[in-house]
């Protein structure tokens, strides 16, 4: 399903000061990271913190690698999540019981059918593609074969793996996705801290991106 505009999600914020740095350049959606593994993982307290102090129409995604599901339903008691964003092998039935809107997110491969996995998903909100890595689950700052992604693919996806200022537009020509997803690409040296100018370019580059969209209608 292709988007004219590109709805842009910023994950692995940390802190309530950076995530609202963030969001006064207009972008749709902040990411959270319930996963202890990685540099980017928040805690309750600070989650609830950012979530409580986002403006009206910024969505607060919480991402999650093979949860149980006391410790999702543990969350949702103290953070106000919008969607949830499941990294894993999850099933579709854990997946949807929760009552919220999800993404569904798989490492796109030759030897995946995104088709058939989109059906597998089929009431997810959409798929997110990332890069494929034996050692983390995302923010592996690393890009996969867009052409890999098939233009009859019906459903939302949220392009994501290693996508950054100077790559993205290039990336929505080629997919038109609905929405991108960046984490390490608009990082300095702190993993988890947004670097405000590299967001401001990623922004413009998408929105050059879209366009370029536009006048191709």
């Amino acid at each position: 399903m292709k988007n004219s505009t590109t709805a842009i999600k910023i994950c692995g914020v940390t802190s309530a000061e950076n995530a609202l740095e963030v969001v006064r350049f207009g972008v749709s959606a902040i990411g959270l990271v319930f996963y202890a593994e990685s540099p980017r993982n928040v805690g309750l307290e600070v989650a609830k913190n950012i979530v409580k102090n986002l403006p009206p129409f910024v969505s607060a995604v919480g991402l999650f690698v093979n949860p149980s599901a006391d410790e999702v339903f543990k969350i949702l008691e103290s953070v106000d999540l919008s969607v949830l964003q499941f990294h894993g092998e999850e099933a579709p039935a854990f997946c949807s019981k929760f009552k919220k809107p999800y993404l569904k997110a798989t490492s796109v491969s030759n030897g995946v059918d995104l088709i058939e996995y989109g059906k597998v998903y089929e009431e997810a909100s959409g798929l997110l593609l990332d890069s494929f890595s034996e050692k983390v689950r995302g923010g592996t700052g690393e890009t996969f074969d867009w052409s890999l992604v098939p233009s009859e693919l019906d459903v939302p996806i949220v392009l994501a793996g290693g996508l950054k200022p100077d790559n993205v537009a290039a990336a929505i020509d080629c997919v038109s996705p609905w929405a991108v997803d960046v984490s390490s690409g608009v990082e300095g040296t702190q993993k988890g801290v947004k670097d405000l100018a590299l967001v401001r370019d990623f922004i413009d580059e998408v929105k050059n991106a879209d366009a370029r969209k536009f006048t191709k209608l």
